[in-house]
């Protein structure tokens, strides 16, 4: 790699014998980035993961003093929970306003999933804290966890962030239950590996429906997410087992990310 020349940490590696491997996960999972928007936009109207990725970063500036100005007020109050849901919003917006626009498309930085992962770790501490957790926050921290399950090192590390993502997209649809709200759960526990509550999910979703048209058109997206997730539980165990065998042979290597091409590496 030339001296200068941004590195893009892949976390699913498809050198040697692996590359048929995971070939087609680059395919099967590369409806998470799309799934990120379910929740704002619904079905059929996905156009990118960040809003506002071009800003510059003084936007960033701005909410990260938000932080730590909620951060101090927490040391009296560790767990006041509208503290805690303020915190969680100041860290995503910080997050998204780090955001990297290239040529090639959006660039999540290193600082972006770090403000992600403090998001996530502190929406943790605000769910310990509340019984009536916000849904509108928690429409806002679904779609984060989806880009960590992306960028997550490992494939127990992809099914933890989904499973944070479907818990989290569970409190949309119980307190705003809807065609779209619904759907997202059921997509998002398809990818979570929960086919029992996602089928739960997609009848609460398709009785929703208005018309033959609609019912078959979302019956029909339904169907290929979970083909498509059917598809990810199996490249995803054979990819663990790779790993397992490759470190017992001293020789461990990475995970390449599976939605690699989509301009998700993290710019150095």
């Amino acid at each position: 790699m030339a001296k200068g020349e941004k590195e893009h940490r892949m976390l699913f590696d498809i050198r040697g014998k692996r590359r048929n491997v995971v070939k087609v996960v680059y395919a099967v999972l590369a409806v998470l980035m799309g799934l990120s928007l379910f929740l704002v936009t619904g079905i059929g109207n996905i156009s990118s993961l960040f809003d506002g990725g071009s800003e510059s970063n003084n936007g960033a500036v701005i909410y990260e003093e938000q932080a730590e100005r909620i951060e101090r007020k927490l040391v009296k109050s560790p767990e006041d929970p509208e503290l805690l849901q303020a915190l969680t919003r100041a860290q995503l917006n910080a997050g998204n306003q780090l955001v990297e626009a290239t040529a090639e498309g959006t660039v999540l930085t290193q600082e972006t999933v770090q403000m992600y992962r403090k998001a996530s770790e502190t929406w943790s501490e605000y769910l310990k804290a509340t019984t009536d957790p916000s849904a509108s926050v928690a429409q806002l921290i679904a779609p984060t966890f989806v880009t960590l399950a992306e960028t997550a090192p490992s494939a127990p590390g992809f099914e933890e962030n989904m499973d944070a993502a479907a818990a989290a997209a569970a409190i949309v649809a119980k307190q705003r239950p809807s065609l779209n709200s619904l759907s997202t759960l059921a997509i998002y526990q398809y990818f979570a590996f929960e086919p029992e509550a996602a089928a739960k999910t997609r009848a609460e979703a398709i009785a929703l429906t208005k018309g033959k048209f609609e019912r078959e058109n979302l019956e029909n997206q339904l169907d290929e997410y979970k083909k498509r997730s059917g598809e990810a539980e199996k490249q995803l165990k054979a990819l663990e087992e790779a790993n397992k065998a490759s470190g017992n042979q001293g020789n461990k290597e990475k995970l390449e990310n599976p939605l690699g091409g989509l301009g998700t590496g993290l710019g150095e």
